[in-house]
């Protein structure tokens, strides 16, 4: 089963200080996706995780708060909200908008191997062996990483704090 990202932004005082019951009343509700800025990564938020780190999982910070990092707030799965979420406050998320910001795509985009993502088990870097790199690297892979660098950038901005939506 493929697992989705979307991220999601919000004021740093909206909602209280405490992100779990933030992420209840946002995602509780349902609609969140209407009501709130939104960017869905889809599939490509493990690629795009190991593009930036070298590693499908984890890797240095602040590169690994883009994607994998923050604090996760749904220990126990996404029963009650429907879907796991990831936080990240305010001053991490200016930390990764900054780097975003100094880290062109073409710096990173040589990380880019379907093999040695595939055996690593990066999701969906298996229907990638054998196609050409620069149409999934150059074309999906850009495409979505340039729309990432600029929520991020627009989230620090303005002081946000970012939720990680994966489900």
């Amino acid at each position: 089963m493929r697992v989705a990202m979307t991220y999601l932004r919000l004021p740093e005082a909206e909602g209280g200080g405490d992100p779990g019951a933030r992420a209840r009343a946002v995602f509780g509700g349902g609609k969140w996706r209407e009501k709130h800025p939104v960017l869905p990564v889809a599939g490509a938020w493990q690629a795009l995780h190991y593009l930036l780190t070298g590693d499908p999982w984890d890797g240095p910070h602040p590169a690994a708060d883009v994607v994998c990092g923050g604090r996760l707030l749904t220990e126990d799965g996404a029963d009650e909200l429907g879907v796991d979420v990831i936080y990240l406050n305010a001053e991490r998320v200016k930390l990764a908008a900054d780097h975003l910001a100094a880290t062109e795509f073409a710096r990173i985009a040589g990380r880019y191997d379907a093999e040695r993502m595939a055996e690593l088990g990066v999701q969906g870097a298996e229907d990638w062996v054998g196609e050409p790199a620069e149409a999934i690297r150059d074309g999906e892979l850009r495409v979505v990483y340039e729309r990432l660098t600029r929520f991020f950038e627009a989230a620090s901005a303005e002081g946000q704090i970012i939720f990680k939506a994966m489900g």
